[in-house]
Parts: structure tokens; C-alpha cells; sequence
């Protein structure tokens, strides 16, 4: 006859823990999945957002991580400072790529973190009141189209202007600048839509509280915008 061993409580702890590391990996490769798809099904990965339970909430993190440092990244290259960047011959590429990705940084949480602040207090104007977190990670996975919006200006800028784009006086100069701005500027659009379609979605807030939210952050942007060049 066998004996039944009995399972000590640290070997419990650590099957325990086995299977909800298992289960966070799973989580999280899905919401890797979900990236692309604030593209082309956006409704359905805001619907998801609205699960508030922690193991899910937490496979988000990698994705919101990345997503915020090229988005940032994008709005770095976007404001007037980084048109004279380089007029200091101190800097060359190598320092405007640490800079850029340092600025994107900065740009990043500040916007995951006040932005998500103001769609927060949008929601809870009218009477809902989400989750921090959840709101934070909703103007992340909005900012998907900044975040891919690098990847489209970074390669243009750096064919049709090189270094010029960071300096004064370029060949940048006029309608090349102004024309890769405008198209810098439909992915923030397109981002703000995804905002208003995340806080409709995931928050299920009235078109009154989606607007003031917006109204907010659009207050924001603009304050980050102009901030390096006061400075």
C-alpha cells in the first residue's frame, strides 16, 4: 500500500506560484497580440480594457511600456525645440538619438500619467469612477498610432532631410517641414479618436463626458508642445 504524502504548504506556494506565472505569461502575450489590433479592430481591445482583475490588468504592462516610449518618442520629434536641436554643435546624431529617446521618456509618462489623470476626472464629472490604472492604460493603447507614427516619420525625415530637420536654416525649410508635421499631426488625431472611442468603450461615459475629458487633454498636449521651447 502507498502512502499519501501530504503537500507542504511551501510546495503549494510554489505550484501556486508556478501557475499564475504561467497564466501571467499567457495573459501577456495576448495583449501583445491586441497591439496591432487598436489598428484594425480598436472597439474590441477597449472592451477588454474594462477587465479590472490584477493578473490581467498586470500582463498589460510590457505593451503600455512600449507603447508610451514611442509615442513620446514621436511627440519629441514633433515639437519646435527639436527643429534647433542640433544648431548646438555639441550635438551630433549619436546625442539626438539618447536625447529623442530620453525626451521620449519624459514625454511618455507624463502624458500615461496626466493624461490618464484627466480622462479620470473626465469620467468621474459624470458619475463614473474607473480605475487609475485602467485609465492610464487606455491613453496608452489610444497612443498606438503615435507610437507607429515614428516608424513612418523617422524613416521620411531621414531621406528627405537628414540632419536638417534639427536645424535652423535647412533644407527642411517651408512646405517639407510643414507637410511631414500635418502628417505628424493625423496620427495625434487619430489618437485622440481612439481616446474618445476608449472612453465610450471601456468607461461607457456619455458623449458629454467624452468631450469634456478630451477638451482636457487637449489643453495638455498643448502645454507639452510649447514647455521645451520656454524652458
Amino acid at each position: 500500500m502507498s502512502e499519501h504524502h501530504p503537500v507542504k504548504p511551501v510546495e503549494r506556494a510554489d505550484r501556486i506560484g508556478a501557475e499564475r506565472a504561467i497564466a501571467g505569461e499567457a495573459a501577456a502575450r495576448e495583449w501583445w497580440r491586441r497591439v496591432p489590433r487598436v489598428v484594425t479592430a480598436p472597439r474590441s481591445v477597449f472592451a477588454a480594457l474594462a477587465e479590472t482583475d490584477d493578473a490581467d490588468v498586470d500582463a498589460r504592462a510590457e505593451p503600455v511600456l512600449a507603447i508610451t516610449i514611442l509615442a513620446g518618442m514621436t511627440c519629441v520629434i514633433l515639437t519646435p525645440a527639436w527643429g534647433t536641436i542640433m544648431d548646438d554643435s555639441t550635438v551630433d546624431t549619436l546625442v539626438l538619438l539618447v536625447v529623442t529617446f530620453i525626451g521620449g521618456l519624459f514625454y511618455g509618462a507624463a502624458g500615461y500619467f496626466l493624461l490618464g489623470l484627466v480622462l479620470l476626472l473626465g469620467a468621474k464629472a459624470v458619475g463614473v469612477d474607473p480605475p487609475f490604472k485602467i485609465a492610464r492604460q487606455v491613453v496608452a493603447f489610444a497612443a498606438v498610432p503615435l507610437g507607429l507614427g515614428l516608424f513612418v516619420l523617422v524613416p521620411a525625415i531621414a531621406l528627405a532631410y537628414g540632419d536638417d530637420w534639427f536645424r535652423t536654416g535647412g533644407s527642411d525649410e517651408g512646405t517639407g517641414r510643414a507637410v511631414l508635421t500635418a502628417v505628424g499631426l493625423a496620427f495625434v488625431a487619430w489618437s485622440a479618436v481612439l481616446v474618445a472611442l476608449g472612453l465610450r468603450t471601456t468607461f461607457r461615459l456619455p458623449w458629454r463626458g467624452v468631450l469634456g475629458a478630451l477638451l482636457l487633454a487637449g489643453v495638455l498636449v498643448a502645454a507639452f508642445a510649447v514647455l521645451p521651447s520656454v524652458l
